[in-house]
């Protein structure tokens, strides 16, 4: 029974990544806004999932927008910083990614945020959405959002989705099935993983002889042939470090022999009883998997205490899904649009309707299959990137419906190219598009289909709290006075858009009084040694002081654009001077600046 509606100029349904950035851009831009959350944390993959080790959109050019905001929340937040395990650049404490996100909604007097709610039933005016209505009460908007996890106002809206795979007859995408298969029946969306965080707690043994961590329990149908064989390849110690966080904590999110979870996960769309045995299920196979884990690493390692908002603590508040119900959009990405030009390193652009960038390599999850995908990576900055592609703006709108955008993994995408749209940040870019562009169609009173995309492009390259990039350019950050001209110079000629990426001769002077590049040195450690160059885009430094780490190697690896252009040009076992951030668990240095010896 609707015992109250609310009214708003917009309404996003969903506080996971994407709708957590649609209703804070949404409400900046001035827009009355409601954001309804089914969790008690918001921002999804990147908090209440668990995936506090985030992939993608590494490289400091492409840390703008909402996604270059919550990363620079981070480093003041994080105690000991960012740099902790291998498998990314940024793994961090997930309470703490909540507490940015509950902060940013927080200071906005024109968002309203209602949590513990689910969607039971979207109102239709003809071809348009007009509300949503929940357990008790109900929302009707001008302009509504799905950035639930797995789509689910497209189904109750009955707006037109995908689900699953398609052939390669239906769009040419070289990596697509010629025809259905078992393997398609079996898996027709990639495997989500329910995360786990798992706890070192010493050797120390009680005064019963008791290791210090609590035995884990197995739970119903383990079979441990499942994960023999988890961390052949790596070792038990590489493995645990690929997603260590600060504390002696790991992120537990492991593809091949681990705790991706895809048995009937076509159940996630068929019932709400069904969609809950299959997340049950799943998070018994992460306890299963961290049952393993203990039994073969040693008691010292247990389910880490105090995490997450709920009993048990460490696990995830719900599943990373991986894939969603996807939206039949007025475009949809394909495998081509996100692949690299021909003998260049970044995608084509959409001509004049880019809204948001990602770069991460495609990258598909099905247990026990290593599924082979066309290659978009690169090495860059000393080691490997994904190549670097755009999202449409008209792959957030519906072929038919009005009233209605999607904010998350539920764009209008194919099930190969999903792949690589799925990730936090470019979710997160394509989320603050969303808000922001629900936001500009109140105050012009349009439809989002008759939204001028460039205004929404301009809107968003000069937001004056976080200007988002639009065009990937591997050579100039947001901080550079050139910045913006470059972006809009490529927006208006995208014939001109460079197969390399990199934008002609800016000026690298600028960097020295760069407040973020300033901050970035004052926090690093300095260190001598000889500069070793393997391949064109491969190094190594041997330390020579200071004296602690004498004799050590390390890889040299680099996110700023200047240091990759100074690395590519420094000469092969020379002394050189670093100012950087040293990962153990990677044997990296995270190079910040560099001198000659």
């Amino acid at each position: 029974m609707v015992n109250q509606t609310y009214t708003a100029d917009v309404l996003v349904v969903g506080g996971g990544t994407g709708g957590t950035a649609a209703a804070i851009q949404a409400a900046r831009r001035g827009a009355k806004t409601i954001l309804v959350s089914e969790f008690h944390w918001l921002g999804g993959m990147l908090t209440s999932a668990g995936v506090s080790a985030p992939d993608g959109n590494e490289l400091e050019v492409f840390q703008t927008g909402l996604w270059g905001a919550f990363l620079q929340e981070l480093r003041q937040r994080q105690p000991g910083g960012l740099d902790n395990s291998w498998v990314s650049f940024f793994s961090y404490d997930p309470r703490i990614g909540a507490e940015i996100f509950a902060d940013w909604v927080q200071e906005l007097p024109n968002l309203h945020w209602i949590s513990g709610q689910v969607p039971i039933e979207v109102f239709r005016q003809g071809d348009s959405i007009t509300g949503v209505r929940f357990a008790d009460f109900a929302v009707t908007a001008k302009i509504i959002l799905d950035g639930t996890e797995l789509g689910d106002l497209l189904v109750l809206g009955e707006i037109p989705y995908r689900w699953g795979w398609e052939l390669q007859s239906e769009w040419g995408e070289p990596s697509a099935p010629v025809a259905f298969n078992s393997f398609t029946k079996r898996y027709p969306v990639q495997a989500p993983t329910y995360v786990v965080i798992m706890q070192d707690f010493g050797e120390a043994m009680s005064t019963t002889g008791v290791a210090a961590a609590p035995e884990i329990l197995a739970a119903p149908n383990y079979n441990p042939s499942q994960f023999t064989g988890a961390w052949d390849g790596y070792g038990a110690e590489t493995f645990l470090n690929y997603g260590r966080l600060p504390g002696g904590r790991f992120m537990i999110n492991w593809p091949i022999c681990g705790n991706d979870y895809g048995e009937g996960v076509g159940r996630l769309i068929e019932s709400d009883v069904s969609r809950g045995e299959f997340i049950q299920e799943s998070r018994w196979h992460s306890q299963n998997f961290a049952h393993f884990i203990q039994n073969h690493l040693g008691h010292r390692y247990g389910l880490a205490e105090k995490v997450f908002p709920h009993a048990p603590t460490a696990f995830a508040l719900h599943p990373y899904y991986r894939e969603s119900r996807r939206l039949v959009g007025l475009t949809t990405v394909r495998e081509q649009d996100i692949l690299p030009i021909a003998g260049g390193r970044v995608a084509s652009i959409y001509n004049n309707e880019a809204i948001a960038v990602g770069n991460y390599a495609n990258d598909h999850h099905y247990p026990g299959v290593q599924f082979p995908l066309q290659p978009k990576s690169i090495r860059w900055g000393g080691r490997w990137t994904g190549t670097p592609f755009t999202i449409p703006y008209s792959s957030l709108i519906p072929a038919t419906t009005d009233g209605f955008l999607v904010c998350d993994k539920n764009i209008s995408v194919s099930h190969i190219a999903n792949g690589a749209t799925r990730l936090q940040p470019v979710v997160m870019g394509i989320g603050q598009a969303a808000g922001m562009a629900a936001a500009m169609c109140v105050e012009l009173n349009c439809q989002p289909r008759d939204l001028p995309v460039r205004a929404l492009q301009t809107a968003l390259l000069s937001d004056n709290r976080s200007k988002a990039a639009i065009i990937p350019l591997f050579n100039l950050p947001p901080n550079h006075s050139d910045w913006l001209h470059w972006q809009l110079y490529y927006l208006n000629n995208p014939q001109a858009y460079p197969a390399s990426g990199d934008c002609p001769c800016p000026s690298w002077s600028e960097y020295p009084d760069s407040t973020f590049g300033k901050g970035l040195i004052r926090e690093s450690n300095c260190f001598k040694g000889i500069f070793y160059r393997l391949d064109q885009q491969e190094y190594r430094f041997t330390v020579t002081a200071p004296a602690a780490y004498q004799g050590q190697n390390w890889q040299l690896v680099t996110l700023r654009s200047h240091i990759d252009e100074q690395l590519r040009a420094y000469p092969h076992e020379k002394l050189v001077t670093l100012w950087g951030h040293q990962n153990h668990f990677g044997n990296w240095l995270l190079v910040e600046h560099l001198n000659g010896g």
